[in-house]
């Protein structure tokens, strides 16, 4: 996910796949037991999206897909405010936290809205694979950002430990995972390939900064968030670190 994994190789952190230590997540409620918790599965969408290979039409697909995700999530966050998609201009090739320069396209939640940059890529291709899943990724930031979890995780303390900082993003972006395999399953769409989801999420440019967890870890909070359909099962902050590794 773009914005978090900038927002700590901004600050110059080095990001670890595991570690040998347990960092429990206690005292903040916001995390461990936030209300998206208690919801069942998301409704299945009734929303018939069409991919086009114009700038127009991907336009109109992402504008609509988003829509769809309101409505979807409405379920389990029913004070869920109304996301705006800013479109960037073609030259700007920089993302929104780290101002990391992308080449193609990309989706990414910048504060409390999704920012995309459409570019040939996605234009040209007639698959919405990749469209569809960086949209999905970024949708997932603005539920934690507006079910409170965002901030939460922002104000956790750390003790200024890196594994602990490490582990702590990972949670966050493991969740990520698990509520974008709920849309996934929402919408509907099969996965037969994990791995072609997780790299359509982000741009080439972002591929070698790790900061998800291994991939073990990251394959089994998507099947799970796919298998439930909903949230319920998305609570990687009282998962042991074993399973955030």
């Amino acid at each position: 996910m773009i914005i978090r994994a900038c927002a700590v190789a901004a600050a110059g952190l080095v990001l670890l796949s595991g570690t040998a230590h347990a960092y429990p997540v206690k005292g903040a409620a916001e995390l461990t037991h936030n209300e998206i918790y208690k919801k069942g599965k998301l409704p299945k969408t009734t929303c018939k999206l069409v991919k086009g290979t114009t700038r127009a039409s991907t336009t109109k697909y992402i504008n609509d897909l988003v829509t769809c995700l309101s409505k979807t999530w409405k379920s389990p966050v029913p004070d869920l405010q109304p996301v705006q998609v800013g479109f960037v201009e073609t030259k700007e090739k920089r993302t929104c936290n780290w101002r990391r320069e992308v080449k193609g396209s990309f989706a990414e939640q910048c504060l409390s809205f999704i920012r995309v940059r459409v570019a040939a890529d996605w234009i040209k291709d007639k698959d919405d694979s990749k469209v569809f899943a960086a949209v999905t990724d970024a949708w997932s930031g603005i539920v934690q950002v507006q079910t409170g979890i965002g901030l939460a995780w922002q104000a956790l303390p750390n003790g200024g430990e890196q594994p602990e900082i490490d582990e702590q993003l990972r949670r966050l972006q493991l969740q990520a995972d698990c509520f974008t395999a709920a849309s996934y399953k929402s919408f509907g769409r099969t996965v037969k390939n994990w791995k072609s989801v997780f790299e359509g999420q982000d741009p080439p440019e972002f591929h070698k900064l790790k900061g998800e967890g291994k991939p073990a870890n990251r394959l089994g909070w998507s099947k799970k968030g796919y298998q439930a359909g909903g949230p319920s099962v998305c609570n990687t902050w009282k998962a042991p670190s074993s399973k955030v590794a």
